[in-house]
């Protein structure tokens, strides 16, 4: 089974707390400490394979996650940094947050990597924390958080040029005539179901050619499997319309013209704007009172669009339709990116785990947020100077004015997290 779109939940190892310890030996009196740093949280990284073709695996598992890093240890031993957890996608991967529907990456080339959930910074030891005044500071830093995030995956065939046209038009014998691909062929709508690609070698150079399974009139709004079939298009940099100009379907081939591309213009994403050639195909199947091909070839040229008669079946007319689109592939500029692409720099200045929240329920007046919690689970309640380092925190954070504003007395109860205590003023 082809499978080209795929919902998974990652989360990047939490980060080693930093280890509390004094340094005793004999001989060595008041050693002072050495607690050593935790280890860092691994990462989550993506990374395109030139061996995988569908994104099937992650039908069965949805759930990813990193290893998290080693606490630190006595003698200043740092804690091992967790495994980064690597995982594999087809080449023309593009990955999605679900939360704002931004690009996170496009993984076109085999290895080409992305990093999306970068793991928790390791805690400091209390080594770190010892100074002139505070000589055994006996609390050390908490580990840093993992990060979380619900992904999206979608995969979009990577092809130099794209088979597009109604259903049971010949692409899928045009792509056997023309490729080594063995697609399947039968006499009904819809025989293909998903993309099939295949190279053309010709004049020792090659491409890649792709079936994009047959368009109807809605699929720009999703209608039969419209979405699925016309992203895989975007890709590319030539498109070959492909028309039945035998009538047998009972269709006029000038009004299939039309229509395919009001589907591509609907749809958007630059589609319609790609290079396109018209293949007439069938023409082995037309009789003497047909004039189907000679009022298409009309229609085209008062529009200055060149027309390839050819027989998929027989192989008449391939080898010029074949020369055309290598001469636009190798003439064409670079496909433009449209994605919108997701800020990691902007969440990296602006976390919103460093904000710290200040709100009353009932008579409780509470503080909550995610860089406040790593600092709370770093506290040592029974030293000072620890509850001094987490006060500092809060008071600069600017949270005690919040609450004082929201009518905080002396006396009042505040609530951090599990732990509360009484406001007195200072």
């Amino acid at each position: 089974m082809f499978v080209d779109r795929a919902k998974i939940w990652v989360k990047s190892g939490k980060g080693g707390d930093g280890a509390v310890s004094f340094r005793r030996e004999p001989y060595v009196p008041e050693g002072g400490p050495d607690g050593g740093d935790g280890g860092n949280g691994g990462s989550i990284i993506f990374r395109a394979d030139r061996n995988l073709r569908t994104l099937m695996d992650f039908r069965y598992k949805r759930k990813y996650e990193a290893e998290a890093g080693q606490n630190g240890m006595k003698r200043k031993k740092f804690g091992k940094k967790g495994q980064d957890l690597i995982i594999r996608v087809p080449e023309g991967t593009v990955v999605l947050d679900e939360n704002t529907g931004l690009a996170m990456g496009d993984l076109k080339k085999d290895g080409d990597e992305l990093m999306v959930a970068k793991g928790g910074k390791g805690g400091k030891g209390n080594v770190h924390f010892k100074n002139s005044i505070r000589q055994a500071p006996n609390f050390a830093e908490a580990g840093g958080f993992a990060q979380e995030r619900n992904i999206i995956l979608e995969l979009k065939s990577i092809a130099d040029v794209g088979l597009v046209g109604f259903p049971n038009v010949g692409k899928s014998s045009l792509l056997a005539a023309t490729t080594k691909a063995n697609p399947k062929i039968e006499n009904y709508h819809f025989t293909t179901i998903d993309p099939n690609l295949g190279v053309v070698e010709l004049f020792d150079k090659s491409f890649v050619m792709a079936d994009i399974a047959g368009i109807i009139e809605g699929a720009h709004k999703g209608i039969g499997l419209g979405f699925r079939f016309l992203k895989h298009i975007e890709r590319t940099k030539v498109l070959i319309h492909v028309i039945d100009v035998s009538g047998t379907e009972g269709r006029d081939p000038i009004e299939d013209f039309i229509k395919i591309n009001d589907e591509l213009k609907q749809y958007g994403h630059g589609v319609a704007k790609k290079h396109q050639i018209v293949c007439a195909n069938k023409i082995d199947l037309l009789g003497e009172d047909n004039d189907n091909l000679q009022r298409l070839k009309a229609f085209l040229e008062s529009r200055d669009i060149k027309l390839f008669p050819v027989s998929a079946a027989t192989g008449e007319g391939i080898k010029p339709l074949l020369q055309e689109a290598l001469y636009q592939l190798e003439h064409l500029p670079e496909i433009e990116d449209e994605l919108e692409y997701f800020n990691f720099e902007e969440e990296a200045l602006y976390p919103e785990y460093r904000v710290v929240e200040a709100f009353k329920d009932g008579d409780e007046y509470c503080l909550q947020g995610k860089q406040l919690r790593k600092i709370f689970n770093s506290t040592n309640f029974n030293d000072m100077g620890s509850l001094r380092y987490l006060y500092k925190y809060i008071e600069q954070s600017g949270a005690m004015d919040k609450l004082i504003e929201l009518g905080l007395k002396e006396g009042d109860t505040i609530k951090l997290f599990d732990y509360e205590f009484e406001y007195y003023e200072d």
